[in-house]
């Protein structure tokens, strides 16, 4: 998935040997003509593991790389996303490229973020736009018919892999028993500010441009963007009522999560300070933000614990996912870019929020082993629950 990878057991496996092995050699590789060798053999190896639902292997590699060899890691990543985002199917003797896509949403509200099954009507409106503004002339589309969370979404390549057979299939309309079956809605995280994701995948003769703007190099993707959020919006309005919505631009599965998590980072630590100043009858600038690094080979994620000025007690937190080396955070970066806890502490600032401390170190993430709730820095420098006061409203309430 585009957030956190679930972590390896710790167990050797000769195929995570031989990919890690592999993947150093293409990093290192010196032609193109070598790197598709090695290309070859990695994507071999993982193409056997996806079928067959063995990510251990690939994830023990990912971690090998991850601790001792980072640049070879994104490599071994890409190739593990390409292969579970894309494959190529047969349908009537022709071979057709599948791509998994998402379409974005960056949500945030006062109230609940309502769960959306998408009704037949507005499910043709959508296709219809994404026909008309984001995919190629003579793309096929089959679209999952509701607004999925982060919590609904496959957590492994194979998992993934699985979603892009299937509404492979559905797209070119060939025969399947194997459904793919709508996630529960019983455990999404209830956040102020959110990504939900529309679904599909797109079929196109293989070699054949998927979006619009290869099919088009006049038409660029921001057009192609700036028409799919004016259709688009009323119909996302409609399902995600007294929501604020930010329409990002569709895209291949990974990309697009990714660029939804980048969306919601802000509009997380905005909904917060909004959200607690009235909850708590308190202005901005009577909270305290409370900021550390987290992660275990890495930084992987910054945590921010809200607490009140006169008080230790964290009240409520929010997660700024990293995504990758390019995000990785850099105290030596080129003058006039912000690092990450810079742009948390502008953004903090800029909400009315003054007492802010960032701890030293990286601290290892850690969950409420009861309801798997992160824990968020208090001013001590401990990774705390978030509760708010017992007097006080703390749900969210649904817009009426």
């Amino acid at each position: 998935m585009a957030r956190t990878r679930t972590p390896a057991p710790k167990r050797v496996y000769r195929e995570a040997e031989d990919l890690v092995t592999w993947t150093r050699a293409l990093n290192a590789s010196g032609s193109r003509v070598e790197d598709r060798y090695w290309e070859r053999q990695i994507e071999e190896s993982l193409a056997k593991l996806l079928r067959a639902g063995q990510d251990a292997p690939i994830e023990a590699a990912l971690d090998d790389l991850v601790a001792h060899d980072p640049p070879s890691s994104e490599v071994l990543l890409e190739l593990c996303e390409t292969l579970s985002e894309s494959i190529v199917l047969e349908k009537d003797g022709q071979r057709f490229d599948v791509l998994l896509i998402v379409a974005p949403l960056a949500v945030w509200t006062r109230y609940t973020i309502p769960a959306s099954k998408i009704k037949s009507d507005a499910l043709d409106a959508l296709r219809a736009q994404l026909h008309g503004h984001i995919l190629a002339s003579h793309a096929q589309l089959a679209l999952m018919p509701m607004l999925l969370s982060v919590d609904q979404m496959p957590l492994s390549f194979s998992a993934t892999q699985h979603w892009t057979q299937r509404l492979g299939l559905q797209a070119l309309g060939k025969p399947t028993t194997q459904k793919l079956a709508l996630p529960s809605d019983e455990n999404v995280a209830n956040m102020l500010a959110d990504a939900r994701y529309l679904v599909g995948a797109v079929a196109v003769p293989e070699g054949e441009p998927i979006f619009r703007w290869q099919e088009n190099p006049e038409v660029s993707r921001l057009t192609c963007h700036t028409d799919w959020a004016a259709q688009a919006e009323p119909t996302f309005a409609t399902l995600l009522p007294g929501c604020g919505i930010d329409i990002l631009l569709p895209d291949a599965w990974y990309v697009g999560n990714r660029e939804a998590d980048r969306g919601v980072r802000p509009l997380s630590i905005r909904a917060a300070v909004g959200w607690l100043s009235t909850a708590l009858d308190a202005m901005p600038a009577d909270l305290r933000a409370v900021l550390a690094a987290c992660g275990e080979n890495e930084i992987t994620e910054y945590r921010i614990g809200f607490t009140q000025r006169n008080s230790n007690d964290v009240l409520y937190g929010c997660v700024w996912p990293v995504f990758g080396i390019e995000d990785v955070v850099d105290e030596a970066a080129a003058p006039g870019v912000l690092t990450a806890p810079e742009q948390i502490v502008s953004l903090l600032r800029a909400e009315g929020v003054v007492d802010i401390r960032r701890l030293p170190g990286v601290m290892i993430p850690e969950f409420c082993d009861d309801c798997g709730a992160p824990y968020f820095p208090d001013p001590t420098g401990e990774l705390v629950h978030a509760e708010m006061p017992e007097d006080t409203d703390i749900s969210p309430g649904h817009f009426h």
